[in-house]
């Protein structure tokens, strides 16, 4: 875990005003408890080492210990030397606060501010029993008091410290939650254009593919039969009009993506579909299915129809075959589908990433499932299967 971030400084003119605040409230403070308990004021004792206390504070910031070594210093030597009668701990109180909050790094300030306020009360204790001429139960009733308000002093500054660092946890822990929630979204915009890209590969790849086999029947077939020749054109049409409303759907993502856009209507029911228009003179291709195909969920189906298309695509593409077989089964819990011709291994496509095999594999991993594709085993061919889980599914 990173380090709690430091927080930035406060600004000059908000600094200069507390530290004034501080140094003024001192002075006054001195002077005014130590009238209020009865004590002496005299311009040579009381009033110089209040001004002294307050205009150290002004330094407090950048050295927060030697402001607390010097202000004690002062206190132990108009103390000794019989200029005031102010107590030992109470002037240096906001000097110890100071010291005790202090939080950066490396600055270990409440040991350094307790280990002086008892070295102070020792040195105190001690001096008032012999060149003080008090006995020892007066001193300990008077420092006992000041050693209580030191303990609360530390204590609170104690507590406005962690509460410091709780709040630069705390704006830490947020600003890495933002990050992760950055990240995560990152990568869901990365992965919807990975499935962006490959439903406009699977699009335009069959569609081009499926035009080119049409035009070319109605290019053979126009002279001899035009019946023939426009049944052909139609279909080439057809699927022109079906890309484009796929590729509408799939620009309206991206133009919207926080609508809920008519996704294209692809699914095992259009298989059927899909294997007529891929039918032509050179390449048949047969379709079984098994199961109900309408327990069969929504991504689950558009996969498997992807995957059909891609494989057929690349059949009727590179592979030189005359026949193709599309085995669509469901069933113990999965839906398993088949893509076998009988073209020329050699002739099929390489492994090309983020499209056609690689395509077909990353939809069946999204899904949990597994897919192969290879040289059939039981002779010449390629053979495309894939079996994607459908849990609680048993038709």
């Amino acid at each position: 875990m990173e380090p709690p971030a430091v927080r930035a400084p406060a600004a000059p003119g908000s600094v200069r005003l507390v530290d004034r605040l501080l140094a003024a409230g001192t002075f006054f403070a001195v002077l005014a408890v130590t009238a209020r308990l009865g004590g002496r004021l005299d311009a040579a004792g009381t009033l110089p080492l209040a001004l002294w206390l307050g205009a150290l504070l002004l330094t407090r910031r950048r050295w927060p210990l030697a402001v607390l070594l010097l202000s004690v210093q002062a206190v132990v030597a108009f103390r000794t030397a019989g200029l005031t009668d102010a107590g030992w701990v109470w002037p240096v109180s906001a000097a110890y606060a100071a010291l005790a909050a202090d939080d950066r790094p490396g600055r270990p300030g409440l040991p350094w501010a307790a280990g002086i306020g008892l070295a102070e009360l020792a040195f105190a204790g001690a001096w008032e029993t012999s060149a003080g001429g008090s006995t020892p139960r007066e001193a300990l009733g008077s420092l006992g008091t000041e050693a209580l308000w030191l303990a609360v002093l530390l204590a609170a500054a104690t507590a406005y410290r962690n509460r410091l660092r709780w709040r630069a946890e705390l704006d830490e822990r947020l600003l890495q939650a933002a990050r992760e929630r950055d990240l995560e979204a990152g990568q869901r915009i990365a992965e919807a254009r990975l499935d962006i890209a490959r439903e406009l590969h699977d699009v335009v790849g069959h569609t081009l593919t499926v035009v080119g086999l049409q035009l070319r029947v109605a290019a053979e077939a126009l002279d001899d039969s035009p019946d023939e020749a426009r049944s052909a054109l139609a279909t080439a049409q057809q699927v022109r009009a079906e890309a484009l409303r796929d590729l509408h759907a799939l620009v309206h993502v991206l133009r919207a993506p926080g609508e809920d856009p008519q996704t294209p209507a692809a699914g095992v029911f259009e298989i059927a579909a899909l294997v007529d228009r891929m039918r032509s003179p050179e390449l048949d291709i047969r379709l079984e299915t098994a199961g109900d195909l309408t327990a069969v969920p929504a991504p689950v189906s558009l996969a498997v129809h992807r995957i059909v298309q891609e494989a057929l695509t690349n059949t009727a593409r590179h592979a030189q075959a005359s026949q193709a077989e599309v085995g669509i089964r469901c069933g113990d819990g999965q839906v398993e589908v088949s893509i076998a011709d009988d073209g020329r291994t050699t002739a099929q496509p390489p492994r090309r990433a983020g499209h056609g095999i690689r395509g077909m594999d990353e939809r069946v991993r999204a899904l949990g499932g597994r897919l192969r594709a290879g040289p059939h085993a039981q002779g010449e061919g390629w053979l495309v299967r894939a079996a994607i889980p459908v849990p609680g599914f048993h038709p």
